[in-house]
């Protein structure tokens, strides 16, 4: 049991979310991680964010996979490994694209421009006449 549910209650969950969104299994994998790396990166946008964010996705993807295979075990109908890591990559390659390119994307710090107060200190220097 994984918080009350059992790993067949989440697989009918995600059926649920397969037939309301018409997506493909493989879609479904690579929204959800996208909408959780986005999510992580608006609520976390100080240093680190860009991994941490990876590493939420990264964590769902590993749990989703763990609870898949209970459920397969349950049923008596375990995929191939390789098919849990497909499900993994494909949750895991764009916001990996994102965590590699992330630096890039961070806007530039302005220049510290003074503001009128700050010129207190210096001479005042009269315009050029014209």
């Amino acid at each position: 049991m994984f918080f009350g549910y059992t790993p067949l209650d989440f697989q009918q969950f995600k059926m649920v979310a397969l037939d309301a969104t018409g997506l493909a299994k493989d879609a479904l994998h690579i929204y959800a991680g996208m909408a959780l790396f986005l999510t992580m990166r608006l609520l976390w946008r100080w240093r680190g964010g860009w991994v941490l964010a990876w590493l939420a996705v990264l964590a769902m993807a590993c749990t989703v996979e763990w609870i898949d295979m209970k459920a397969e075990g349950a049923a008596n109908a375990l995929q191939p490994d390789a098919a849990h890591w497909h499900d993994i990559w494909n949750t895991m390659f764009w916001p990996s694209v994102l965590l590699l390119v992330g630096r890039w994307l961070q806007p530039k710090s302005k220049a510290h421009t003074p503001l009128s107060g700050d010129l207190a200190d210096q001479p005042f220097e009269e315009p050029p006449p014209v």
